[in-house]
């Protein structure tokens, strides 16, 4: 007869194993893009990312993905595949992958390089490795087969990937649009997604950062239409800015000068490192005799001059940021001179580039700029390429990805308009977990006209949700900055600083000397010496009422009665609350 352990070893349920897909980061908001597919004891992460912040994070250099649960599962973590080279898809690995224990980096060549020699930054290059793959290769990572498709964005050796599970194909399309007539001549793949499409995909994550836009984005060869136009009609310098990670609209600047007989003049560090890389890949060509350092601008009549350079988004420290505050070393604006803000604004970053197109301006410049002329075109797809994507996938479930919530639900409203059913379109935020179980009930009658995948798969969005945070660089300070902190610098940054500092005798208790009072970004203490002096009476009072029985058990009782009470006091007086901060030094 059976024993009651062998008995519940008999019959002990099987655990079913589920298919999870896991945005971190890069849902509901712009940025920092990172998705984690889980299957049993496998993960494969599908970019690592960065996001710039916003003007509610003072201080702060770069927010990357909160990875916790990353770090928990890290002996499950097969690679890393990355879709392309722009920072909000590769910048944070300097700054995370060493707390995954270096697992490999798979990717395209150019995106390999850009890697490298950002990781080389942190002295980091010998200890990740990275495994360059070609569009046309597959990759075996765990219970995952991994393939690639091109596609067109504003970066050479983009590509979406195709990710074979036990369950059925997941398609991450990465950064895309359908560029017909692409700068590099490097068309989309139609041809592989359309076979990833009629194997059946169970999930297609897609790009959704255009998706309030009808229409198809324009082609990035229609820019240098633009930019050629605008060379014939500049009659002295040209100054443009734009990403540094824009190889193509780089190719395009070249063209344009070359054409007219322009040297270039390339500043702004990573633009110069950019370049580099791009040159030395063979993905940008051109003779060496086209360029000039900016150290011998005046060698050259003006009319034969372009100025390359970073900064479009308004960053103080740019190259073009120092220029327009006439700091920068080589460039000064002179009248004439025509400056070119090829990009578009990051969200948060408007106010930036209006200031530093007004000092522009001040300084006899002319701005051309994407609404004035079309200098600028989008890498994403917009709703008929959207389209397009689903309908060559067809997928069974479609979850968007890469954008703020109001553009996750109006790429979720297009998937509608093609005939995918509510319940099939999850819509998630950074930490949610869609879950896939194989389950014989799942109904497939309502999808047979829509997909090909036949697997009775139901998936959900688990009611379990995994924790994630702003995870912000500041300095060598990674995830060290936190609400906390940024709170007390908004404060800073409103009200200013009030400083009280007591000297209190540790065996009278009595006050020695006057209070000190430090003010900063609060009053400026020459014009507000009345309000100083009624302070510092008010604090002799609160000391003494603390110190009048003879020993005080906690100091910190004080500090906290002097921040509250003098806090109170000066909102009364000024109806300002700037940061109280007591110090009592004991003598």
């Amino acid at each position: 007869m059976s024993s009651p352990t062998q008995l519940n070893k008999i019959i002990a349920p099987r655990e079913i194993k589920k298919l999870k897909i896991i945005p971190l980061s890069g849902m509901e908001e712009v940025g920092k893009n990172c998705v984690a597919i889980e299957y049993g004891n496998d993960i494969v992460v599908i970019d690592m990312g960065l996001m710039f912040p916003n003007e509610e994070m003072p201080g702060v250099d770069y927010v990357v993905p909160d990875i916790a649960y990353l770090e928990k599962n890290k002996k499950k973590i097969r690679g890393i595949v990355i879709t392309h080279g722009h920072l909000d898809h590769t910048g944070a690995i300097p700054y995370l992958i060493k707390n995954l224990a270096n697992p490999t980096i798979y990717t395209l060549p150019l995106t390999a390089e850009m890697i490298k020699d950002r990781l080389a930054e942190f002295k980091m290059e010998k200890k990740v490795f990275i495994k360059v793959v070609g569009p046309d290769n597959q990759i075996n990572l765990g219970a995952f087969d991994i393939s690639f498709f091109r596609v067109n964005h504003n970066i050479p050796d983009s590509v979406g990937v195709g990710i074979r599970t036990p369950l059925g194909i997941i398609v991450h399309t990465g950064d895309f649009k359908f560029d017909h007539t692409p700068v590099d001549q490097e068309p989309t793949e139609f041809h592989k997604i359309a076979k990833l499409g009629g194997e059946g995909v169970l999930a297609l994550l897609s790009d959704s950062t255009n998706s309030e836009y009808p229409g198809f984005a324009i082609s990035e060869k229609k820019i240098g239409e633009n930019l050629d136009e605008l060379f014939a009609q500049a009659k002295g310098r040209i100054i443009i800015s734009t990403f540094a990670s824009l190889i193509s609209r780089l190719q395009q600047i070249i063209n344009a000068s070359m054409a007219h007989g322009r040297k270039v003049a390339i500043s702004g560090y990573s633009l110069e490192k950019n370049l580099e890389i791009a040159i030395r890949m063979g993905y940008m060509r051109f003779p060496r005799e086209a360029f000039v350092a900016a150290k011998r601008l005046s060698d050259y009549p003006d009319n034969k001059l372009t100025v390359v350079c970073t900064g479009a988004q308004g960053q103080e420290t740019s190259a073009l940021g120092r220029i327009s505050k006439g700091e920068h070393r080589d460039v000064q604006i002179k009248k004439g001179d025509l400056v070119v803000l090829s990009s578009s604004p990051i969200p948060g970053n408007e106010r930036s580039i209006q200031n530093l197109m007004n000092s522009l301006f001040r300084l006899g410049a002319r701005v051309v700029y994407n609404k004035i002329l079309g200098v600028h075109v989008s890498g994403h797809a917009c709703q008929e390429e959207q389209k397009i994507m689903l309908s060559l996938t067809k997928p069974r479930y479609f979850i968007p990805v890469h954008g703020e919530r109001y553009m996750l639900e109006m790429h979720a409203q297009t998937a509608q308009t093609l005939g995918l059913p509510e319940e099939n379109i999850l819509v998630m935020g950074n930490g949610q977990i869609a879950e896939f179980v194989k389950d014989p009930t799942a109904p497939v009658a309502n999808l047979a006209r829509f997909t090909n995948h036949k697997i009775p798969i139901r998936g959900r969005v688990s009611t379990q949700k995994i924790t994630t945070n702003y995870v912000m660089v500041d300095g060598l300070g990674i995830g060290d900055v936190g609400n906390i902190v940024l709170r007390d610098r908004q404060l800073m940054s409103q009200d200013g600083m009030f400083v009280i500092i007591v000297t209190v005798d540790n065996e009278t208790l009595e006050l020695v000397g006057s209070p000190d009072i430090i003010s900063r970004g609060f009053v400026y203490l020459r014009e507000a010496k009345g309000l100083l002096q009624e302070t510092r009476l008010k604090v002799k009072d609160i000391v003494k009422a603390h110190t009048s029985v003879g020993h005080i058990e906690n100091w910190s009782s004080l500090k906290d009665t002097l921040r509250d009470e003098i806090g109170a006091y000066l909102f009364k007086k000024t109806e300002r609350r700037p940061m109280v901060l007591p110090v009592v030094i004991e003598v």
